[in-house]
């Protein structure tokens, strides 16, 4: 079966950024499953494992682009640590859900000055080219219901 028709697709991975380093890996893990065709995953991975078989193994470099975006220089601003009320310690790295003007979006901590916190709500990997090892290693057909939903039921997945 290839991977059409909004499948169920399942891989095994492993992440790299440009300079080698691996950021993510399912090895040694469950793989990876999600349903193809309604943006689960990044879009250049998507349409890479768009005519894949049980079985092919292909690496792929994906630009910002078709991954995680450009970095946005907007989405950075300091804020005053009045914004954070009723938490008492705050630390670069940490992340918040914050409203923003396209919905709720996360936003982590980058800096910390005085009372100024700077906080930035680019996806970790906004502006990186990323390369992906992949595996299929398995295609199944989505049931009605994973389709009505637009993401595979499974572990993990509290509703029907």
């Amino acid at each position: 079966m290839k991977n059409t028709e909004n499948p169920v697709v399942s891989i095994h991975y492993t992440l790299t950024n440009k300079a080698g380093e691996k950021l993510d890996s399912s090895i040694g893990a469950e793989p990876l499953s999600y349903l193809h065709g309604a943006g689960n995953i990044i879009p250049g991975l998507e349409s890479a494992l768009s005519e894949s078989s049980v079985g092919d193994k292909l690496t792929v470099t994906i630009e910002p682009k078709d991954a995680y975006g450009e970095r946005n220089e907007a989405q950075i601003q300091t804020v005053s640590k009045e914004m954070f009320p009723g938490i008492e310690t705050i630390e670069v790295g940490m992340q918040f859900q914050a409203d923003s003007s396209s919905g709720p979006a996360v936003v982590t901590i980058t800096k910390l000055e005085g009372d100024d916190i700077t906080i930035d709500g680019n996806h970790p990997l906004a502006g990186e080219q990323l390369t992906f090892d992949v595996e299929v290693m398995e295609i199944r057909s989505a049931t009605e219901t994973e389709m009505e939903h637009g993401h595979i039921h499974g572990a993990g997945c509290n509703h029907d």
